[in-house]
């Protein structure tokens, strides 16, 4: 269950991602950031009220806090990444955060078995394969150096996040969301208004806002429940295959070329998938 929770995640993420990047192309990306943000705070409170899972502040309060300000800052970089960047590129490079929280659940004790520690490598180096080949034989231009800079910026403080995620989900999965978006959403209230006033978001682009929103924070929820079930470690890299998703509707939906070494790097990616749900 862990396993299938955390690919639902990825899923969800690089959908997420594939509709942030568009909408940052023509959009300021803090400004998508801060409403979609919003979106997803009311989406995880009303859950919550609805659910009765409501809390009073406790141990998850301060993972949820820097769970909320590491994500937000890491989509700013990320966004910002994908509006001038290739997002074959982009979105693997900033996966190489999942390093952050691999490396949390090693250090709290998770014992992976060969097969899964084979998978993990396997899904890792498959989703980094998917983007990073493009990269190399050519000369970056200025845009490019920029977006990779911004790209390798949005992993840490994703891994950042991803790791205070699994953390505050140890005490509460639910009142961690409500924690992380409120931490965002203030965070980039005013920024988010001042975008606004000189013409940022509007009526045209709110469906597109509020489905970003709600698949960012429902992939953020998923996650934090799926760590509950499974080794942190194993869920955060299965959690990180999201660039295979965005790669390919990358290529699907704008024509993006996907070269040889990276539909090897979706296949790969996949069999690392297949030995985590096996073992």
């Amino acid at each position: 269950m862990a396993a299938l929770l955390a690919l639902l995640s990825s899923g969800l993420w690089g959908s997420a991602d594939f509709l942030g990047g568009m909408a940052s192309r023509r959009l300021p990306p803090v400004a998508v950031v801060a409403w979609s943000q919003a979106v997803g705070l009311c989406a995880v409170t009303t859950a919550a009220a609805v659910s009765g899972g409501l809390e009073a502040p406790g141990a998850w309060t301060g993972w949820s806090m820097l769970a909320g300000a590491a994500g937000a800052a890491g989509l700013v970089a990320f966004y910002t990444a994908l509006s001038t960047g290739t997002m074959g590129v982009v979105s693997p490079l900033a996966a190489l955060g999942v390093v952050v929280p691999v490396a949390g659940g090693l250090a709290a004790g998770d014992q992976p078995r060969a097969l899964q520690v084979l998978g993990m490598v396997l899904g890792g180096a498959g989703a980094i394969a998917a983007g990073v080949p493009e990269l190399s034989g050519r000369t970056l231009r200025s845009a490019e150096a920029r977006s990779v800079l911004f790209a390798l910026t949005a992993g840490f403080f994703f891994g950042v996040a991803l790791l205070a995620i699994q953390r505050g989900a140890d005490s509460s999965p639910l009142m961690t969301m409500v924690g992380m978006r409120l931490t965002s959403v203030l965070a980039f209230a005013a920024v988010g208004l001042a975008v606004r006033s000189h013409g940022g978001v509007g009526r045209r682009d709110l469906p597109v806002i509020l489905a970003i929103g709600v698949m960012d924070v429902s992939a953020n929820l998923v996650f934090a429940v799926a760590s509950t079930r499974g080794m942190d470690s194993v869920v955060a890299v299965l959690g990180a295959l999201y660039p295979v998703v965005t790669v390919v509707l990358g290529a699907v939906v704008l024509r993006e070329r996907i070269l040889p070494v990276q539909r090897v790097g979706v296949v790969v990616a996949l069999g690392g998938v297949a030995l985590l749900a096996a073992s």
